[in-house]
């Protein structure tokens, strides 16, 4: 059967909306009084930098109406994600964001405005007390003055930012709300329903005939539509390779990792360090060919387990006690907070028609997090939970900590936060399964983890690299292009699995890349929260660890992960992880 449609969700599973606003009428509201707010924070460009008591005022001002307005965007974005193909939901959602656009247009003078200062003037306002809390934010800006363009282009950029979202708008739409899928039968010949959420369960499941059925339903979908995903793709790149050019960097790589202040070399370092796990990855898809009985390991058993014949099935109500398990090291306050994300209804939990796709955590300032999942009853859903709470709790301690101005957290160490909460729930199951087939299943999920978060998502993270690359030198990205290069690079990460030539389409399917360079921070914080776990695990003592948590963004991403001990500068944390992922290859191989 297909999915329920919204209406008939059961509320005991769906989020909380009303602790935003307590109605929509208070949302019409907030948008109301933040568009009259826009031209008075707008005409502060002629009286913003004449002192540091002047500059305050406007910051003070700038923050307040970005507050609300993000808050109004977070209320229209959390409706629209449970049902995308909501036209109230699609109105409310693109009201705000042109508010929001409206906003950065408006406020478009303020770096170049503050750039404009004598340097002296400025090293003298970063450093004077009364903007003490706006420090990062001004140093910030002092670093990317090479970046920053004069007041006019500024603005047309910030306009363009709504045109610039097209791509993923397109996508989304196209993915979540109008590409429609076959049923798919089962070895007994049964039909399935077949959507994004079942697609995932499908795989993991040990019908192998379920299995090949659901990847060729998905994949064949998106391979008739091959045309029209290389076109937005392809739109998403030239948007990316434009703003860098404008703005002077010398890659789109390098410009995306410019704002969290990371350099380029991290990104390569990773890439090199996982090329160099290559030959464990192989032995460990031996292991997984050996246990699966198969003559070939096809990319749709990649995701059974390599105990298939365990059930480790989780009802999501089930789930807390795993949860609360595994970040019982993390203190009692963390814990208490776990608890009450499921009492107080902060996740919308199950899959309805339109919901948008695979699982995020949306920091509300002032609130709490909101967390969307699409649960199914799986082990891998525990440790979605696990993860997205991981993100929520990173959100409420850096909002609680911090002022508005510093609250938002990096991309960077936003994954971390997430990934440690994984890594916490592996050591707790397999310190508490007792029974050596099912450690042996969570000890293969855990190398899943590594599969999944280091090897496949730095593999995405190379694919955008080369993708740019070759648009930025007179490639076409048309879809064999983007096909074969996808094909290859699953050829060298899959060296012991045969990547057959539909799988050179998956590409099409990944939401992130229209983020661009976003998901090799998956790989970076899951090797930085591997390190981080076994010292609060080894030590007992998580205090660094939740101080980290609370730093928000009043600090570069790097530095904060300093203050948690791991040095992203060095290509220890990336090679160990590395180390301990072969190891883990060793141990399954014994258990097996």
């Amino acid at each position: 059967m297909a999915a329920k449609n919204r209406k008939d969700a059961d509320p005991r599973y769906t989020w909380d909306l009303t602790q935003i606003y307590p109605s929509k009428e208070e949302f019409e509201k907030a948008l109301s009084e933040a568009e009259a707010e826009i031209g008075e924070v707008a005409a502060l460009s002629g009286k913003l930098t004449g002192s540091a008591g002047e500059l305050k005022a406007g910051l003070d001002r700038f923050y307040a109406l970005s507050e609300k307005l993000e808050r109004a965007y977070c209320y229209a974005m959390l409706h629209s994600s449970t049902d995308n193909g909501e036209p109230e939901y699609q109105d409310m959602e693109g009201r705000a964001m042109r508010l929001f656009v409206a906003f950065s247009a408006a406020t478009s003078f303020l770096a170049p405005r503050i750039l404009a200062l004598p340097e002296d003037v400025l090293n003298g306002y970063v450093d004077a007390p009364e903007l003490k809390k706006y420090r990062h934010f001004l140093d910030d800006i002092r670093r990317g003055r090479a970046h920053t363009l004069d007041e006019g282009r500024e603005e047309l950029l910030a306009r363009m930012s709504e045109v610039a979202r097209v791509p993923s708008d397109a996508f989304n739409m196209f993915e979540s709300v109008d590409m429609k899928f076959p049923d798919v039968k089962n070895s007994a010949g049964e039909a399935l329903p077949m959507s994004h959420g079942a697609y995932g369960m499908y795989l993991e499941s040990s019908d192998r005939t379920l299995r090949k059925n659901a990847y060729e339903a998905m994949f064949g979908e998106f391979k008739k539509y091959e045309n029209t995903f290389a076109a937005l793709y392809a739109g998403q790149v030239k948007t990316d390779v434009f703003v860098s050019d404008t703005r002077g960097f010398g890659s789109a790589c390098e410009a995306a990792l410019f704002g969290s202040n990371v350099p380029t070399e991290v990104y390569d370092r990773l890439i090199d360090a996982v090329h160099g796990g290559l030959p464990a990855m192989k032995k460990y898809l031996g292991l997984k060919k050996r246990a699966l009985g198969v003559d070939e390991l096809e990319m749709y058993d990649l995701y059974a387990s390599v105990v298939p014949e365990v059930d480790f099935s989780v009802p999501f109500e089930d789930s807390k006690k795993y949860v609360l398990g595994a970040v019982a090291p993390l203190g009692e306050e963390y814990r208490s907070l776990i608890e009450r994300a499921y009492a107080e209804k902060w996740m919308d939990v199950y899959e309805n028609a339109g919901k948008t796709t695979g699982a995020y955590s949306l920091g509300v300032y002032g609130v709490h997090p909101f967390v969307l999942l699409n649960y199914t009853d799986t082990l891998d859903d525990v440790y979605t939970v696990a993860h997205e709470l991981g993100h929520s709790m990173h959100s409420y301690f850096s909002n609680r900590e911090q002022d508005f101005a510093n609250h938002d957290y990096h991309i960077l160490v936003a994954e971390v936060a997430s990934t440690v909460n994984e890594v916490l729930l592996t050591r707790h199951l397999l310190e508490t399964e007792t029974d050596p087939k099912r450690r042996a299943y969570v000890l293969g999920r855990y190398l899943e983890g590594f599969r999944t978060t280091v090897f496949r998502q730095t593999l995405f993270a190379e694919f955008e690299k080369l993708a740019h690359e070759a648009f930025q030198n007179g490639q076409t990205l048309n879809a064999e292009a983007l096909c074969k290069l996808y094909r290859d690079l699953n050829l060298l990460y899959y060296d012991g699995a045969n990547v057959c030539d539909l799988h050179g389409i998956e590409w099409a399917r990944i939401p992130h890349f229209y983020r661009s360079f976003y998901v090799y921070q998956y790989a970076t914080g899951f090797s930085s929260a591997v390190a981080i776990a076994d010292s609060i695990l080894s030590t007992g003592d998580p205090s660094l660890y939740l101080k980290f948590l609370t730093l928000g963004g009043s600090d570069y991403p790097i530095e904060e992960l300093k203050v948690a001990g791991v040095d992203l500068t060095s290509p220890r944390p990336v090679a160990d992880a590395m180390a301990e992922f072969a190891r883990r290859v060793d141990e399954l191989e014994q258990l097996m």
